[in-house]
């Protein structure tokens, strides 16, 4: 997935060049470490009211294709 797309964005300027979920300042991992501790994306949205669910949505749909991109 590329570093700067209107789903996610990485600058040295914002949280020391981490991915980022596009005009937040929310990492892209914090999503990941919810889900992978069994949390729902509801829970993600709540503690984190800057990111859209469409951004969610677009994020895991993006990484889906790439994951299957890679497999076939």
């Amino acid at each position: 997935m590329p570093s700067n797309t209107s789903i996610i964005s990485a600058s040295p300027d914002v949280m020391g060049g981490t991915p980022v979920f596009a005009g937040t300042r929310v990492p892209v991992q914090t999503l990941l470490d919810y889900l992978k501790a069994g949390e729902s994306i509801e829970d993600f949205l709540d503690g984190f009211p800057t990111v859209t669910r469409e951004q969610v949505i677009a994020l895991l749909e993006e990484a889906g294709k790439q994951l299957v991109g890679i497999v076939a």
